[in-house]
Parts: structure tokens; sequence; C-alpha cells
């Protein structure tokens, strides 16, 4: 296994199992198996209603969780059976795509897989628009290449948005990374308002996504909404020195495995991509204190 694939089959600051790590390991190699495991443990709070449930009664709390293993300790305290048998929604955690994402990718790495998240925009969701989502990335070795795996979606969403594909191997033309996004508008190919999601939608929101993706390659997966570096609303403009930097990131995390080592030196190196230890919840409207481990550079991992 290559640098680049070893760096991505162990676990980052947020994706560390711990007491869990065992279980993970003991799970069958079956991809689709492991999603569904997945997919028994969550539910989407916008798609509450597709298995009975009121959005307003969930636990809205559980949304704000960053770590894999603290994901998996609120799953079990809501109840105590084995991780790997699903539960009733109403006991299910309540999480977002990016959360599905986070935790496949932790049961794989805790398997020596290399698995990594990407945060970008998926065409599947809405006509006519890139919504705002994350997914999967899988290393697949009879391809030689990386695999993309919508953890979120099982047969319920599947038959709701009519999806002709199959969620454990989704099409690149279902679902840009932020960088090719990104590139797009840059070049007129795509409009910004294109991309986006609820009413937020334009390239300060694609430029967000961008920086999210660049930390995720540094596995550093945080939430949607979780602001740091060059993040910012929609009436802040772009300089000269921004788009450059950003147009030099989007390249990067299109580069493939052979910009590894230049990804990784674009985030320590730069604040606009690197997580700092405090972040700002756009959610909440407060701070977040991330620890020590996530703020750390990736390359000391």
């Amino acid at each position: 296994m290559n640098e680049t694939l070893a760096y991505y089959a162990s676990p980052g600051p947020l994706t560390q199992l711990g007491v869990h790590a065992a279980w993970a390991r003991s799970l069958s190699d079956d991809l689709r198996g492991l999603c569904a495991i997945v997919q028994g443990l969550l539910v989407h709070p916008h798609l509450a209603s597709l298995y009975g449930l009121d959005p307003k009664a969930l636990a809205a709390d559980d949304l704000e969780t960053r770590p894999a293993d603290a994901i998996l300790d609120r799953v079990l305290a809501r109840d105590p059976a084995p991780l790997d048998r699903p539960r009733p929604a109403e006991r299910r955690f309540v999480g977002n795509c990016r959360h599905h994402s986070v935790l496949l990718a932790a049961i794989l790495r805790a398997r020596g897989v290399p698995a990594r998240t990407r945060c970008g925009f998926g065409r599947y969701f809405a006509r006519d628009r890139f919504v705002d989502h994350w997914v999967c990335e899988i290393w697949e070795a009879e391809r030689d290449a990386w695999r993309l795996v919508d953890a979120q979606i099982d047969a319920k969403q599947r038959e709701f948005f009519q999806l002709a594909f199959d969620p454990s191997d989704v099409p690149r033309a279902d679902f840009l990374v932020a960088g090719e996004a990104w590139q797009r508008c840059r070049t007129g190919s795509a409009d910004p308002d294109h991309f986006g999601i609820l009413d937020m939608a334009g390239l300060w929101f694609v430029r967000g996504n961008l920086v999210r993706d660049v930390a995720a390659l540094a596995r550093r997966e945080l939430l949607p909404w979780d602001g740091w570096g060059m993040m910012s609303g929609p009436g802040v403009p772009h300089t000269a020195d921004d788009l450059v930097l950003l147009d030099r990131a989007a390249a990067l995390t299109l580069a493939g495995d052979a910009a590894h080592v230049a990804r990784l030196e674009l985030y320590d190196t730069h604040s606009a991509f690197r997580v700092p230890r405090s972040v700002f919840s756009f959610e909440r409207g407060t701070a977040a204190d991330l620890g020590q481990a996530v703020a750390a550079p990736a390359r000391s991992d």
C-alpha cells in the first residue's frame, strides 16, 4: 500500500472509533452491507417523514456531534442493541449526509480500508440544481481507482429520489466534488446559483465547500455549517489573491493521488484552509472548541 492509501486507511482525529474499533473489524467486507449498517443507525432530519417521523420531535442536538465514536456512543445510549442491528427510526441518531459519510469512513479505516469523505454537490436531489452534499470515497483495488459511495441513500430514499444508479457506486457526473464545481463556475460552464441548499447558493457557497473538502482530504471532516478560514457569507467579494489560492486548491483536489503531499502542505500552511482549534458554528451562532488533535497539522498525524 502506497503512502497516500496508507494515510486514508488509518483514522484521523474525528474518525477514531476507540472502544468500537473491534466491532468495526468484526464486520463483513460487503460494502453494501456496511452502508446498510450505517443507514440502520442514522436518520436524516430532512427526510424524517419518509420514516414516519415528525421532524420537530427529533433530537436536533445530535447534529452537532463531530467524532465518529461519539455518534456510536449516542446510538448505544438510545438503544443498547448490537450496533449491526438496525434501530427503529425513532431511536436512531439524527445525522445528515456528513454524519453518514464520516461513520462509513471510520468503519472502513478501522478495518484498514482506504476511505475518505468528500464535500461537494449532488445532482440527484433536485431538478436543475446541484445540492450541497457529502459522500464517501473508497479505494477499489480492482479498478485501481477511487469509488464514490453514498452511505445515506437507502432503499426508501432511492425510490423517493428515483435514482437510476447504485448508491454504492455513484457516477462522477452525478456528484461533483467541490473543486470541480468551483472550476466549472470559474470558467463559466456552470451557473454558481445552481449550487447550494435551501435558499443558499452562489460562488461563496461553492467556496465554503471547497474549503471543507480540502480539510476532509486532510482527515478533518467538519460539520457542514462549521466556519473558519476563507468562509464567509454571500456579501463578501473575492480578492484576486483569494481566487488564485482557491483555483490552486481546486486543482489540487482534482489532481489525483500524486498531489497528496501538496494537498496536505496547502492545508497545513494556509489559514484559509487549516482548521483552527475553535470554529464558528453558523447553525448555532457560537464558537465550538474542537481540541488540539483536530487543530494539529495534518502531516503530524
